[in-house]
Order: structure tokens, then sequence, then C-alpha cells
């Protein structure tokens, strides 16, 4: 739950502004495609990710190996990155929501 409102908090503040999302830690498992929520009661979070392209969407490659997620198919929009090129995205962007 609080993931969903995070990430729409991310996508109003798209007013103009870059806004890029870091999946990092439990996070990375919004990277995963082909989820169903249905069972949640709540809409699907990748639907929102493919909705808003000019949402840059990060994931910390480290953290789906620790989660053994690597061999998982991903969503097409989120885009990886080791730990320097993650921590480089955190610092040069102007506004980033890690989840």
């Amino acid at each position: 739950m609080y993931t969903y409102g995070l990430l729409n908090a991310a996508v109003l503040s798209l007013s103009g502004d870059k806004v890029t999302v870091g999946l990092y830690g439990d996070g990375t498992y919004l990277a995963l495609a082909g989820q169903d929520s249905e069972a949640l009661g709540m809409p699907n979070l990748s639907d929102i990710i493919y909705a808003y392209p000019d949402m840059k969407v990060v994931v910390h490659e480290p953290s789906l190996v620790e989660r053994g997620l690597l061999t998982e198919s991903l969503l097409e929009a989120v885009e990886l990155a080791d730990e320097d090129d993650f921590l480089s995205e955190l610092s040069a962007c102007e506004g980033m929501v890690l989840l």
C-alpha cells in the first residue's frame, strides 16, 4: 500500500521535472513482469510505470541478485544498474523516489 502511494507521488511530481524511481531492496519486486495484484485489491504497479514514460525507473541489480530475481522476467521499462551506477543516478537526478 505504501509503495502504491509513493509511486503515485512520483507520478504527481512529473510536472515538468524528470522524476527517477529507484527500486532498491524489496522494492525490486516491482520490476517483475506479469504481476497480478487483483487479490490485493490494488491496481497493478507496472501499469503505472508504463502509463508514465517520462518517469525513469532504475533497478538496483545487486538487490535483485540478493533476492534471486535476476533470472526473472523484468518489465521492459526498467533499467538495471550496478551499485556504482545506481549511486550515480541517485546523486545526479533532481528528484528520486526510492522504493
